[in-house]
């Protein structure tokens, strides 16, 4: 556990990617198998105890420490297992502290897993008492899930590719099909063995991505250019005789749309955009039907159980932009343009009330395809793709190959309403901020919350306002003074029952500080109710 604890230590407090990437890779040549394999696991999201949560952890906690104390450190510190690690009392009856070296990884998820969820609490609590402030922090990561050390899962892909001088694509391409602690991976990256195979697995493969486009004009000779859809974006892989759906990050959401993985049963690999049909508030589309809003998908995201009902109210299909395999055969190296009439073949073969494909955009020019942009809001489109006739189909972003050509973001004057304490590093500061617009009668209600978009130096100097405008204290939350008006950016904005405005923004950020303007002047509700797509 102590290489372990130290790796989430020298993790937390740098903010350099290179030093990550190198810390991280050390720590897997260094650590034994099978430690190095489960804190792989824990560093990626794929390590699962399901005996152990978050209310098991403040349970035990507060058996041990005045609850009290407790919650006022966690409201200081930002993060509860980093609390309950420095607050946790030594023993009475029980030996003191050793070396948290005699508890590895291995033997404390052995240990954790093999109990039950009544028991689990004790276990964590008996194990926490043979620890120092460092490995309890450590194990209580481990236990939960919960790293929050500034690491994502491609990060520690790439550092084990780094480390032992793979391609990452490569680590990506058998990444699903293996289970922790990954003997099978350490093997081949040592060369001990061959690459797993995964040929009849249904796994994911990294998707191809696209860079912003600028101020640069492409030449519609070289580039096609279509809708960008505003859904999330899939994979849809059927392999083995299963069928797998997996989101942008590789995650697998096959059993939140069972309909979509029951209709996709052709040999191949699919990518393209997941949306429901609807006709409120949709877009029509080429095929009749309708796209609804995001707001719409959203009800079926991250349901683990999709009832009857649900899925005839949000029925899910797949708009598809472009196809990797075609039964066995890799169709990634081929153009885009053959790449497209394989998908076209294939996609007339599907349910169409499943699966259609995203249309290709007929202009004569790039400033006419710069009007159909400027009009895209009005039909509830994102923005448009822009991709080289040639290009082949490859993880990650290459430069020239793929743009998104994304429509501009809204924006409103927003009062700040609340402010509440981070998480990790900036559980010291106010930077999570819920703002509001007036409504009827001078009332303020809250329309969105966000805590991105500001500079390091524009976060310190909200801070520095929040604890000097402050009217009451909710634990980490202030309400503060109604007279700071922020300018909030947000992609779109939709209908939405669980806010007492009725709205919801998709994806807000701060764009800027408005301090020469009024509170008086902000926007009303309904002004953004007119923005409602």
């Amino acid at each position: 556990m102590r290489a372990f604890s130290q790796l989430l230590d020298d993790l937390t407090y740098t903010r350099s990617r290179n030093t990550k990437l190198k810390l991280i890779g050390d720590y897997l040549k260094d650590t034994p198998d099978p430690d190095r394999g489960f804190g792989l696991a824990a560093l990626t999201g794929t390590l699962d105890i399901p005996a152990v949560k978050g209310a098991a952890v403040r349970a035990i906690a507060e058996q041990r420490v005045d609850p009290v104390l407790l919650y006022m450190s966690r409201d200081y510190v930002g993060d509860m297992a980093e609390t309950v690690s420095l607050l946790w009392p030594k023993p009475g009856t029980e030996p003191p502290e050793v070396d948290d070296a005699t508890i590895s990884i291995s033997d404390a998820i052995a240990r954790l897993r093999s109990t039950s969820r009544l028991d689990a609490p004790q276990t964590l609590a008996s194990m926490l008492d043979h620890l120092d402030a460092s490995g309890r922090f450590a194990l209580l990561k481990l236990a939960t899930g919960e790293l929050r050390v500034g690491v994502n899962a491609r990060l520690a892909k790439q550092a084990l590719a780094d480390a032992f001088g793979l391609d990452v694509d490569a680590v990506e391409e058998v990444w699903h099909g293996l289970r922790p602690p990954f003997d099978e991976l350490f093997a081949w990256a040592e060369g001990r063995a061959d690459q797993p195979a995964v040929r009849d697995l249904p796994v994911f493969r990294p998707f191809m991505l696209a860079h912003a486009l600028e101020e640069t004009k492409v030449s519609l000779d070289d580039y096609a250019a279509e809708w960008k859809w505003d859904g999330i974006r899939v994979q849809l892989v059927h392999a083995g005789g299963q069928t797998r759906l997996f989101s942008r990050t590789g995650d697998d959401i096959s059993g939140s749309f069972p309909d979509l993985a029951e209709a996709f049963s052709t040999p191949g690999v699919l990518d393209g955009e997941l949306l429901v049909r609807g006709s409120d508030q949709g877009v029509e589309d080429v095929h009749g039907g309708a796209a609804a809003s995001f707001n719409a998908l959203q009800q079926r995201l991250g349901r683990k159980n999709v009832s009857q009902k649900m899925l005839a109210a949000y029925p899910a299909f797949v708009r598809l932009y472009d196809i990797l395999f075609d039964a066995g055969e890799d169709l990634r190296d081929l153009p885009w343009s053959e790449r497209r009439g394989r998908l076209e073949l294939l996609a007339a073969r599907l349910d169409p009330e499943r699966f259609d494909i995203s249309q290709l955009i007929a202009a004569s020019s790039f400033d006419e395809l710069e009007q159909l942009r400027a009009n895209a809001r009005d039909v509830s489109i994102e923005g448009m793709m822009l991709k080289r006739r040639d290009s082949p189909y490859v993880g990650g972003r290459r430069a020239g190959l793929w743009y998104k050509w994304k429509r501009d973001p809204l924006t409103a004057d927003c009062i700040l309403m609340y402010a509440q304490r981070g998480s990790g590093k900036r559980s010291s500061y106010y930077s999570d901020y819920t703002f509001g617009c007036w409504a009827d009668g001078g009332e303020l209600l809250p329309v969105g919350k966000a805590y991105f978009g500001f500079t390091d130096e524009e976060l310190r100097w909200i801070d520095r306002w929040v604890r000097g405008h402050t009217v009451q204290r909710f634990g980490p939350v202030r309400e503060v003074e109604k007279s700071l008006v922020l300018e909030v950016a947000f992609d779109s904005i939709h209908k939405s029952t669980r806010h007492k405005s009725g709205l919801a923004m998709r994806f807000p950020r701060i764009s800027r500080i408005r301090t020469d303007k009024p509170a008086a002047e902000a926007d009303r509700v309904e002004t953004l109710q007119a923005m409602v797509t």
